[in-house]
C-alpha cells in the first residue's frame, strides 16, 4: 500500500500521454468513420521535429524556455503530414469501401516510419531527448519527474481547450453537425472538407504535445515509438467509446492505471509470480479491452453526438 501512490501518479501519466494520442483517432473516426492507424506515426514525427528544433538552438539555451518553442516545431510538423495524408491518401479513398482507407493507412504508417529511418539523421538508433534539470518532486507522497510535470499540466488544459472549441465556436459547431450528418451539413452550407482537415490537424496537434511529454518522460525519441504508442490510443479510445472526445482521455488514464497497477501488484499475488512486471503489461491493457467490450461494447462513456468531432 505504500507504493499505491506512486503506483496512480505513474498510471495517471502514462494515461495522459495515452489520452492525447487518442483524441486524435476518436476525432477523425467520429467524422469521417476512419480509423487512422497512421496517427502513431503522426506522433512520432512530433517527436523528432520538437528535437530538431532544440539541436538547432545556441548551446546553454533553457530548456523551460526551449519546450514552447519546441512544442510549436512539433506542431507545425505533424499537423503538416497530418493534413498532406488526409488531402492526398484519404480524401481520393472518402467514397470508397472502408477496407480501402484502412489498408491506406496501415500503409501509410510504414511508409512514415520508413521516411524518418532513412532520411532523420542517425534515426536507425534512439536519439537522446532533453531533460529537466533536479531531482523528482514529491506530490501526495508520490515521487514525480520534473519531465512528467508536462504532461499532468499539458493534458487537462488541451481537454478543456478542446471543449470550448467544440462547444463555444462556429467551427466547433462545424464539426458536430459534421460528424452527426455530413450530408445535411454540406446542405447548411458547411465547408466540410475544412471541418475534415481541422479534425485531423487538432488531433495531430495533440499527438505533438505527447511526443514531446514522452520525450521528457524517457530522455529519447525513436522512429519505432510511435507504433506501440498509438496501439495503445487505439485501444484508449475504444475503451473510452471511440467517437467521444472526453471518452478518449477517460479510457487513456483508465489504461495507464491498469497498466501501471498490473505492473506493480500483479506479480505478488501468490502463483501470478510469473505474470508480474514491466513485460506483462501489455498484456493485461489489451486484457482490460476485451473485458470492457465484453460488458459495454460502446466502450465507458459511449458515443454521444454532441461530444463527438
Amino acid at each position: 500500500m505504500n507504493e499505491l501512490p506512486q503506483q496512480l501518479a505513474n498510471g495517471l501519466i502514462l494515461g495522459a500521454m495515452y489520452g492525447l494520442i487518442a483524441i486524435g483517432y476518436t476525432m477523425v473516426y467520429g467524422i469521417v468513420q476512419l480509423i487512422n492507424f497512421a496517427h502513431g506515426e503522426i506522433f512520432m514525427v512530433g517527436g523528432f521535429g520538437a528535437l530538431t528544433v532544440y539541436l538547432w538552438m545556441p548551446d546553454g539555451f533553457a530548456l523551460g524556455a526551449a519546450v514552447p518553442l519546441m512544442i510549436l516545431g512539433g506542431v507545425i510538423v505533424s499537423v503538416a503530414v497530418a493534413t498532406a495524408a488526409e488531402r492526398f491518401a484519404y480524401r481520393p479513398l472518402r467514397g470508397a469501401p472502408r477496407l480501402a482507407p484502412l489498408i491506406t493507412a496501415i500503409g501509410l504508417s510504414i511508409v512514415l516510419q520508413q521516411i524518418v529511418w532513412m532520411w532523420y539523421p542517425d534515426a536507425k538508433k534512439d536519439h537522446p531527448f532533453p531533460q529537466f534539470e533536479g531531482g523528482p518532486i514529491d506530490i501526495f507522497g508520490a515521487s514525480i519527474q520534473r519531465g512528467d510535470l508536462f504532461v499532468l499540466i499539458a493534458a487537462p488544459l488541451c481537454m478543456f481547450a478542446l471543449g470550448l472549441f467544440v462547444t463555444k465556436t462556429r467551427s466547433g459547431r462545424g464539426m458536430q453537425a459534421t460528424a452527426q450528418d455530413p450530408d445535411t451539413a454540406k446542405l447548411m452550407g458547411i465547408n466540410t472538407d475544412r471541418i475534415i482537415v481541422m479534425a485531423f490537424a487538432i488531433g495531430a496537434a495533440f499527438a505533438a504535445i505527447a511526443a514531446v511529454a514522452y520525450g521528457l518522460k524517457n530522455g529519447q525519441v525513436g522512429f519505432r515509438m510511435g507504433f506501440l504508442m498509438g496501439l495503445k490510443a487505439f485501444t484508449a479510445a475504444v475503451l473510452g467509446g471511440i467517437g467521444n472526445i472526453y471518452g478518449a482521455m477517460l479510457g487513456g488514464i483508465v489504461l495507464g492505471v491498469a497498466e501501471s497497477l498490473a505492473t506493480g501488484y500483479i506479480g505478488d499475488i501468490p502463483g501470478m509470480d510469473l505474470f508480474g512486471g514491466g513485460a506483462w503489461k501489455d498484456v493485461w491493457a489489451f486484457s482490460l479491452l476485451i473485458l470492457v467490450l465484453l460488458f459495454r461494447p460502446q466502450g465507458l462513456l459511449g458515443e454521444r453526438v454532441a461530444d463527438r468531432a
